[in-house]
């Protein structure tokens, strides 16, 4: 097309544009331009296309009746390499690539995504003024309708490649991704693809995460689904601040889900705290019947937030690599539970101790280097200021009744009751060792790996805590109640260095009681991760968000979306 015939055609599109300020009941703009034929229609899309890319440029993405371009750079380049040709449509009737992307906006949440987040609100009111029983029958042949159409999906189609690539989480200080910025070129090579195969489930699965539990968690949204309700249920306010009032919410929102009968007759403790048994059990958490900090997160996790648990969960799996190793340790601490994988399969899993809110355990990436039998723990500097400072200045005997010795710079023990304590507030010039022992903290096995954090995964001494079904009560580190059958494992399989011989060893060393140290050859990465959500055969999962890190996450970044 000549270049001054082509930009006059735009301009025409232009003033058609710039004085289209009020629609009809069809959803025309009264300058709309209306072919006479489905090959005028096709014939003027071109024209109709770059004038509205323009437009949009020019007006920091409006395309029309308060209708805004996310990706208003990108569109216009996939247009201009498509000679502003529509990509969807061709002759009043979607092509089978444009029906695929309208139908994966539909059902955007079997992805973890927001149908609302790909325009969906308005294509569906499009595509109801196209459907064959419209009354408006000049709608299919509104040649700005069709480029307003076409532009919104090539719009949700570089938002829909985008978020199932790399999601909307930004790169974090643990993150492994590495192509975190997509190019155009790398949109215009989708397109192509999805032009040529028409569907877009078949791009989908090579861009998603490779990872079995995000195949699970995807595999599971649809039960979720089906049984959302989405209903709003009454908050109830943290406890402590208000006795009454939270009382009185306590009994509204336990009687709205059926746990009781009644939200105006007054039940006595006993009868409430049954109820909020009822609740416990259901959720799968610590039944106690006292509706604490925990308790009350849940009360309050309506189900628009655990989708947004969900999109949260599924997006933190994009910030892994692209593949992951073929042996590993995942370790996800709101499920209180380790897996060790082996080919994309769990070959070990266990349950895990993890830290307090207020220790939280650290996200990190990292390698097992080392294994150590009837280890000695050395506190760090964090637990001898806020823990065993204040403890031993009260009774310097508490560290011989906790079995720790006090060594000074020459590696010579120190008699507890000759240090001046007050002299100390933040810390002490000493190291504080706890001996091997099956009394030691870290009982007899400890899995090492480098951190700046110094935790790792180890035995304990309070094995019994395994039965509790909230589990974060540690300072930090992981404790691994299968730390046996993983240090048998690990250690037979790794030949360079004796492999079922130096298993066998090991054993040997732990029944005598004796300290060792294991190099490992082949070291073993490990995962420590945050995911309060997991896909089951029941359906999704969902854990207590025990550090408050979805709740800060969904606060910046899906706010508007409960």
């Amino acid at each position: 097309m000549n270049k001054n015939i082509s930009k006059s055609i735009i301009s025409i599109y232009l003033i058609a544009l710039l004085f289209s300020s009020s629609c009809n009941s069809s959803g025309q703009n009264k300058t709309d331009i209306i072919a006479s034929s489905s090959k005028e229609l096709q014939a003027k899309m071109s024209g109709a296309i770059a004038a509205a890319i323009q437009f949009a440029e020019n007006n920091n993405g409006l395309l029309r009746d308060s209708l805004h371009l996310i990706n208003i750079q990108s569109s216009k380049f996939l247009y201009e390499q498509n000679n502003n040709e529509p990509f969807w449509s061709k002759e009043e009737n979607w092509n089978n690539a444009g029906s695929s992307l309208l139908d994966f906006i539909k059902n955007a949440r079997l992805n973890g995504l927001f149908p609302e987040d790909y325009h969906a609100i308005e294509l569906a009111s499009i595509q109801k003024l196209f459907s064959a029983d419209s009354t408006h029958l000049k709608d299919r042949k509104n040649v700005t309708l069709w480029s307003t159409a076409d532009i919104l999906l090539t719009d949700a189609f570089i938002s829909t490649i985008h978020d199932i690539k790399i999601g909307r989480l930004p790169n974090d200080s643990i993150s492994l991704r590495k192509d975190s910025v997509l190019t155009n070129d790398f949109y215009k090579e989708q397109i192509n693809v999805l032009q040529k195969n028409n569907t877009l489930n078949n791009i989908i699965l090579k861009l998603e995460p490779h990872h079995p539990s995000y195949y699970l968690l995807k595999k599971s949204i649809k039960k979720f689904l089906d049984n959302a309700t989405f209903k709003e249920y009454s908050k109830v306010p943290s406890p402590g601040k208000n006795k009454a009032n939270f009382d009185a919410a306590l009994q509204k929102r336990l009687f709205e889900e059926g746990f009781l009968e009644s939200d105006s007759v007054r039940y006595d403790s006993t009868q409430i705290a049954n109820a909020v048994k009822k609740f416990q059990q259901k959720k799968g958490i610590t039944v106690d019947g006292r509706a604490g900090e925990g308790t009350v997160r849940m009360l309050n996790l309506s189900d628009k937030e655990k989708f947004v648990r969900i999109a949260l969960s599924m997006d933190k799996y994009k910030l892994l690599p692209a593949e992951m190793p073929q042996k590993y340790i995942w370790v996800n601490l709101p499920s209180f539970k380790m897996q060790l994988y082996v080919n994309d399969s769990v070959k070990l899993q266990s349950k895990i101790i993890c830290g307090k809110p207020l220790t939280r355990t650290p996200l990190l990436n990292s390698q097992i280097s080392e294994l150590i039998t009837y280890p000695q723990w050395v506190p760090p500097p964090s637990i001898v200021q806020k823990e065993i400072l204040p403890a031993v200045k009260k009774n310097p005997g508490y560290l011989a009744r906790k079995g720790f010795s006090l060594v000074d710079s020459k590696g010579e023990e120190v008699d507890p009751y000759t240090v001046n304590w007050s002299l100390y507030t933040k810390g002490v010039p000493f190291r504080i060792v706890q001996g091997s022992g099956d009394a030691n903290s870290l009982g007899v096995m400890k899995f090492v790996f480098p951190n700046k954090y110094s935790v790792y995964l180890h035995d304990t001494n309070q094995r019994s805590l395994f039965s509790l079904p909230g589990r974060s009560l540690s300072h930090g580190c992981v404790r691994v109640q299968e730390w046996e059958r993983l240090a048998d494992y690990i250690i037979s399989e790794d030949k360079v260095n004796g492999g079922r011989a130096k298993a066998d060893s090991v054993k040997k060393w732990l029944s005598l009681k004796q300290k060792r140290s294991i190099p490992l050859q082949n070291k073993v990465p490990v995962f420590l991760r945050y995911i309060t959500c997991e896909g089951s055969a029941a359906g999704v999962e969902f854990y207590d968000d025990i550090y408050g890190e979805d709740r800060m996450l969904a606060e910046k970044y899906f706010k508007a979306k409960y």
